[in-house]
């Protein structure tokens, strides 16, 4: 056995072993090791590299490359074992390695550190989770795209400060969501392009004395741009920054698709019913159905926002370059990452499973006055000016609040009662279908300008999807 093997990478400069509480309290395994795969293939690529720039031997680099993929079968197959002494998975894989193949496992060390080593299999590890939950967010826009072809026409009340404000279709409330996503897309694209920077051969913070091929790492590797200042390239964790924003930002967006899931799903609406398979009981009520999921999602949201702040924080007053510090980095932006991952797909889950309750919702389209700005604009566009409209239709609801009628149940002489501007196609402007229907502007609820949407969608889906596969 090798007699380095458990020694620290840098235990020649102290005389006695560290504190057993501070090695654990040290350690990061437990949080880097899913980054195993990254390290392994950063690993490879800088043997590769190494040998042919003529630093160490092609059969050295050819004992590292196999005792790598040794390693990488074991770790797939569940057997490799990792030690207590194992300080990151960076350590772990050279112990390992060096107790393989010797000697040679001590040289793959040359012209690098962990600290940009760490950079790299961070940026490779933050580039494949920005593209998974772009699949994910995909999965989530073609499921909202679905349901709003599938209840084109429904008609449902819109709201304003949570109180009813005007009709809209349910496919143009949905399409809100799917465009909200695809923001919520640009930005973890932006999150895979800031992480796509190769920063090995920055070594710990100054560069490296030996003649290595930086862009052969690089192209090896799949990444467009090399690190230009190795200062920055050690302590540069934007990236890192930007995928938690990107994650933060999108679960603020399923947070407020989930609250209105409650409120749809409770017996004061009714306008969802959420399945069994994504809702829960009550130990004590039999009656009871719950959206627990939704309510989680709204819950998770708040510890990725702290995610977020936690970066933000340990980052703002770290000096040039690598501090230990920065160690804490990886467990917030995991965190955001796979809580992003997991109510991505439970929102998709109760979305592609709920009941719409289509009856329910045009009935509560009746309700709330919602045709009054339809009745105020028929009087502009005969000449009243808009300020007098409004004022004659808000008396025409405080007079059907009083005496509990709908602006639908008032008579074409009682409208010409409060003003003689009504024509005697009044009637038509408390439609609920015809208010619908005459929102033809880009973008608006009209049927025609949410099919123009819904095509508009598909696009802009089917574009990003072109993205994913040529990213990957």
């Amino acid at each position: 056995m090798d007699d380095t093997a458990g020694k620290a990478p840098w235990g020649g400069r102290f005389a006695g072993p560290l504190d057993e509480f501070v090695v654990e309290f040290g350690a990061s395994l437990p949080v880097d090791q899913r980054m195993w795969d990254a390290d392994i293939r950063g690993s490879v690529a800088h043997a590769r590299m190494l040998s042919a720039c003529g630093v160490i031997s092609e059969p050295d680099a050819v004992a590292i490359v196999a005792g790598l993929s040794a390693i990488r079968e074991e770790i797939e197959a569940g057997e490799f074992v990792f030690e207590a002494a194992d300080e990151d998975i960076h350590m772990a894989i050279e112990r390992a390695l060096t107790l393989r193949i010797g000697e040679a496992g001590k040289r793959l060390h040359t012209a690098r550190s962990r600290n940009d080593q760490v950079a790299l299999d961070a940026r490779m590890h933050a580039k494949e989770a920005s593209l998974g939950l772009i699949g994910a967010v995909d999965a989530l826009r073609a499921t909202l795209l679905r349901l709003a072809d599938d209840h084109l026409g429904v008609v449902m009340p819109g709201y304003t400060h949570l109180q009813k404000a005007q009709p809209i279709l349910l496919s143009h409330h949905l399409l809100a969501y799917f465009w909200m996503l695809t923001r919520d897309v640009s930005r973890l694209r932006h999150a895979h392009e800031a992480a796509d920077v190769m920063p090995l051969g920055s070594a710990a913070l100054a560069g490296t004395t030996f003649p290595i091929d930086r862009q052969a790492v690089a192209d090896e590797l799949g990444f467009s741009l090399i690190s230009a200042n190795s200062l920055d390239a050690v302590s540069d964790r934007d990236f890192l920054l930007d995928l938690t924003y990107a994650c933060t930002v999108a679960m603020v967006h399923l947070s407020r698709l989930c609250e209105e899931l409650i409120l749809w799903s409770t017996d004061e609406f009714g306008f969802v019913q959420m399945d069994d398979s994504y809702s829960t009981g009550s130990s004590i009520m039999p009656q009871k159905k719950n959206p627990d999921f939704a309510e989680l999602t709204r819950g998770k949201t708040g510890r990725v926002i702290g995610d977020l702040t936690s970066l933000l924080v340990m980052l703002k007053g770290l000096p040039l370059a690598y501090n230990k510090d920065m160690q804490e980095d990886k467990e917030p932006a995991f965190d955001a990452i796979d809580t992003l991952s997991s109510c991505l797909r439970a929102v998709e889950g109760m979305l592609s499973t709920m009941t719409v309750n289509s009856d329910r919702m045009r009935a509560g389209a009746r309700g709330g006055f919602m045709a009054a700005t339809d009745l105020a604009d028929h009087l502009a566009a005969r000449g009243v000016p808009f300020r007098e409209a409004h004022e004659v239709v808000g008396r025409l609801v405080l007079r059907c609040e009083h005496e509990g009628r709908t602006l639908q149940d008032l008579t074409l002489e009682e409208l010409r009662s409060a003003s003689p501007a009504f024509a005697a196609d009044a009637l038509e402007a408390v439609d609920i279908d015809r208010i619908v229907a005459r929102r033809v502007s880009l973008g608006g609820t009209g049927h025609d300008a949410v099919r123009t949407q819904l095509v508009a969608a598909k696009t802009v889906l089917h574009q990003d999807a072109e993205w994913s596969i040529a990213a990957r």
